[in-house]
């Protein structure tokens, strides 16, 4: 079971095998990586633009000034190597009823198909619970095929909306009740 800790207002949730917790700036680096290994199917706004935005300065200008929340991503990290291999945690979209939050994740692909994206989800899950959250929500591509199995594991189930975009593939907005 994981732990959430507080750390002033900041949220530090760790399970047997990672440690859920604020970025560094120096992990600016690996924000950039998670940007530029993106699906081309992603929309542009969340990929690396043709000027080589966001750049790692960029990045670390937005770890700095990142306020502690209860919502926000939190960096994955492997404990028994010390590397941080993603992201996870709650997010404030805007595309989902009531402002209740949603689950997001993303991990390096170098650490693909090892559970971590389960693990690091499941933590957040239980911390969300802690806090008080009745329910998640978690918006997926149709084509992501393994962040769909990721979220059937947790338990999410596919709503009856969706949003088609003719050139980028349907999202389909997947819930579920704690």
């Amino acid at each position: 079971m994981p732990s959430g800790l507080t750390q002033g207002h900041e949220v530090v949730l760790e399970t047997s095998r990672l440690l859920l917790r604020p970025w560094r700036v120096a992990e600016a680096v690996i924000q950039r990586e998670l940007w530029a290994e993106r699906d081309p199917r992603v929309p542009p706004h969340r990929r690396i633009d043709a000027d080589g935005h966001p750049t790692v300065e960029e990045l670390e200008k937005r770890i700095r000034t990142d306020r502690p929340s209860s919502l926000g991503l939190l960096a994955v990290e492997r404990k028994a190597i010390g590397d941080v291999i993603g992201h996870c945690g709650l997010v404030n979209g805007g595309r989902v009823p009531d402002g209740e939050p949603e689950l997001a994740f993303e991990l390096l692909r170098r650490v693909w198909c090892q559970g971590y994206a389960t693990e690091a989800s499941s933590a957040v899950l239980d911390w969300a619970r802690s806090s008080g959250h009745r329910r998640l929500w978690a918006t997926v591509w149709d084509w992501n095929t393994a962040s769909r199995r990721v979220l059937a594991k947790l338990g999410f189930t596919e709503t009856e909306r969706t949003e088609v975009d003719p050139v980028r593939g349907t999202t389909l907005f997947t819930a579920r009740w704690l």
